[in-house]
């Protein structure tokens, strides 16, 4: 019987639960021993020329090993970074430290090093620095008019424009048009672990740990910085407390961390504090569509268009990107014969916006539910009725959208069918006319959405896989993905148990570390199963096909006749199940020839993960109060490796959409100040606002991989967002709202209800 597609306990939790995971900042490696402590000196303005930077008293006071500014990395050769996206113009570097002037609060102006991390603290308040203050660039919509530049390199305030065109008639015809502007809140990731490294150098290679999505990325960006060949790099991500999508890649204060154990001779030690991470990990979302959509009255869209704004804060990272992964889902799952989008991202003076769960994705589905919303409203038509309408049907896949996107496979009505069903949306819809014929100040609204995303996307990629076959007959299997809490150490050894017939048990996973996993691309965008886990079933199956032809000359048969047996973990010729040699016994036969291990790597094209979320609301018409009571969702990813991984997956996405629609929002006062820069300011979202899920499973393999998976990672946080916003809105449309930005919080609620009255 095979274990995939079991709910598999796993195998990571007796640690996390027990003695505890060892992070970054638990790392006791014998090479840190006697580790220095990094602290920053950081901007406390949003814009400004630095004047002067006087760092004399810090260099004397007590503990302190070293103190530099830009000036003092002259021989640093990267001391001027390339931008955080390759596809972005190489005006968009920063400097590893600030120089000239500084660009938003928080940007890193002088780095202390001292015996422990209160005196490098300390050290930092006795840094002098004077700033001429500049004008401040915090809304992205004065941003690309602004006379004030502030990369002034770049020549504009535009970081990037993705345009792709516009036709001035595509309207023409419809009988309906409407248009709304469609705010996504800038949000931050706010991993448990904030970013956390270390650094040494041992026998002149330099050997770093980070809390880091990628691992060999992270190496190769050293390697880069520092001016290495390869090899003169080890990067180890040990356990890592949450990564979202900022944790990509790797940054400035990290980077440093080398330089300045060479510096000292020492070890250097850097963990960040909460509010360094709220304004210096890159923030997600932060984008403005302005959209219109067409058609006819009885409900067939015919034309939809977005223009995106992306907020790229202070510097080029991959969030200047993000509005192409908007573009690649901006038709969704709607069969619109025209559709249009383009896209300006520009510079301000904010934390610089990355890859957050989902990245563009949820952008596309939050505008996209809107609007069809929006359009039912207008034409007094059910909301459902109206996706039904359009949504691609099943027997159409491959299928091809107007802005050249293919999904792969998908049944949408199915999806949305079987969450109607969970929900028994005919009865919340006559609990809703009752409640709204009471007079009651608690109204009940219900929010349908139906997605689908991109994932191991937009475009091919691949992963590398490797197994090794040790004497005793267990098996090592080393993966390129490096997991932060998805369980992959779990499902990648189920899919080696399933084709090696060794027991789940003696299958040890290795990962994050370059000297062992040389290759590797890392885990982001739900890459990780559909890639990485198809590297590893490749990489079995080319271990099997190495042990049968050492099993054929134990067994003395030809090797087309001898086959595995994966209820024993024996190969035998075929039709001779009674002589049998086992696992152990081919890996010490093949010990002699150099062992017995295959590594290989899988590409494929992105695949197409899809569902329909429901959310039912209780609103507070008085105090605007809202309360969520059900999220009923149905999300298909193909086939299901490990079905509990699987909701695990889903419900943390579902957490992290609501918080997106309900609380979580980085605000920024008109000078550029944060004013949520801590967890008692950002509304970050718990339990407490959270109901239990009602979770619906449907399967729909893929094509593109032979596990027939999609990914899971991100699904929750696309299709709960629009649904979560719909029903809020829905709660008050019989008042006359008709539209509230997310976040669509209790004063946002209250004003809404006070404009429509």
């Amino acid at each position: 019987m095979s274990i995939v597609g079991t709910r598999v306990v796993r195998k990571e939790d007796p640690k996390f639960l027990t003695a505890g995971g060892t992070y970054t900042a638990d790392v006791r490696d014998a090479l840190l021993n006697g580790a220095a402590h990094a602290a920053f000196v950081r901007s406390t303005m949003a814009h400004a020329t630095l004047l002067s930077v006087d760092t004399s008293e810090a260099k004397t006071a007590p503990g302190v090993l070293a103190v530099f500014a830009y000036d003092d990395l002259a021989d640093l050769p990267g001391r001027d970074m390339p931008p955080g996206f390759v596809m972005l113009p190489p005006t968009l570097g920063r400097p590893i430290l600030a120089t000239g002037k500084v660009r938003f609060v928080g940007e890193p102006i002088v780095v202390v090093v001292a015996e422990t991390a209160a005196q490098a603290a300390d050290a930092c308040e006795l840094v002098v620095v004077d700033y001429d203050a500049l004008p401040v660039i915090v809304d992205p919509e004065k941003s690309a008019a602004s006379e004030v530049l502030i990369c002034e390199p770049n020549g504009s305030n535009v970081a990037m424009a993705l345009q792709f065109g516009s036709d001035p008639n595509m309207f023409d015809g419809c009988e309906v048009v409407i248009s709304q502007r469609v705010v996504h809140n800038r949000v931050a990731a706010a991993p448990l672990e904030g970013r956390s490294s270390a650094a040494v150098w041992s026998n002149d290679r330099l050997i770093h740990w980070c809390s880091t999505q990628t691992p060999q990325g992270a190496r190769d960006a050293l390697q880069g910085i520092y001016g290495l060949a390869d090899g003169a790099v080890r990067v180890i991500a040990p356990d890592v407390g949450g990564g979202f999508g900022p944790k990509i890649g790797i940054y400035a204060e990290e980077l440093l961390l080398g330089y300045l154990a060479k510096a000292v001779g020492r070890g250097v030690r850097w963990t960040e504090t909460r509010s360094e991470n709220m304004t210096g990990l890159a923030h997600g979302r932060a984008q403005i569509h302005y959209a219109t959509m067409g058609g006819s009255r009885d409900g067939k869209i015919e034309a939809y268009r977005i223009d995106v704004l992306q907020d790229a804060g202070a510097y080029g990272m991959i969030g200047a990107f993000l509005p192409f992964m908007t573009r690649t889902m901006a038709s969704a799952v709607y069969a619109i014969p025209k559709v249009e989008c383009n896209a300006n991202s520009v510079l301000t003076n904010t934390t610089p916006v990355a890859a957050y769960r989902g990245a563009g994705r949820p952008e596309a589905t939050v505008t996209a539910e809107r609007m069809m919303d929006l359009f039912a409203a207008e034409i007094g038509m059910d909301s459902v009725e109206l996706r039904r309408k359009n949504l691609i049907p099943a027997d159409a896949f491959p299928y091809t959208t107007a802005v050249g996107t293919t999904y792969d496979v998908g049944d949408y009505e199915k999806s949305l069918d079987m969450a109607m069903d969970a929900a028994n949306y005919p009865k919340l819809r006559a609990d809703q006319a009752a409640r709204r014929a009471s007079g009651s100040t608690k109204q009940m609204g219900i929010g349908v959405a139906v997605y689908v995303e991109v994932t191991a996307g937009p475009t091919p990629g691949e992963e590398w896989g490797k197994v090794e076959i040790l004497a005793d007959g267990s098996a090592k299997v080393y993966t390129g993905t490096s997991p932060h809490g998805q369980g992959h150490v779990t499902s990648w050894s189920m899919i080696a148990a399933d084709e090696l017939g060794i027991p789940f048990d003696k299958i040890t996973v290795v990962h994050g570390d370059t000297d062992e996993v040389p290759k590797g691309v890392g885990t982001f965008g739900s890459r990780s199963l559909q890639l990485g886990g198809a590297a590893v079933q490749k990489a079995s199956r080319s271990v099997v096909a190495l042990a049968r032809e050492v099993a054929a000359t134990l067994l003395e048969a030809n090797v087309d006749d001898v086959v595995l047996d994966t209820e024993r973990g024996a190969f035998h010729v075929s039709g001779t199940p009674s002589v049998a040699r086992s696992w152990a016994e081919v890996a010490t036969e093949a010990a002699d020839t150099g062992g017995l291990a295959a590594a290989e790597d899988f590409a494929s094209t992105p695949t197409f993960p899809f569902g329909a979320h429901i959310a039912v609301v209780e609103v507070d018409t008085e105090t605007g109060q809202v309360r969520l009571d059900r999220m009923i969702t149905c999300d298909d990813s193909g086939t299901l490796i490990n079905p509990l991984l699987v909701e695990g997956q889903r419900h943390g996405g579902i957490a992290q959409g609501v918080g997106q629609a309900l609380l979580e929002e980085i605000r920024y006062d008109d000078d550029g100040n944060p004013v949520t820069s801590n967890f008692a300011d950002y509304g970050i979202i718990s339990m407490a606002e959270l109901p239990s899920y009602e979770l619906a499973t449907l399967e729909t393999p893929t094509p593109l991989n032979p596990l027939g998976a999609k990914g899971i990672g991100e699904s929750g946080a696309i299709g709960s967002t629009p649904a979560v916003q719909s029903a809020v809105i829905d709660a008050l449309a019989h008042l006359g709202v008709k539209h509230i930005d997310l976040p669509v919080t209790a004063e946002k609620v209250w004003r809404a209800i006070q404009t429509a009255s």
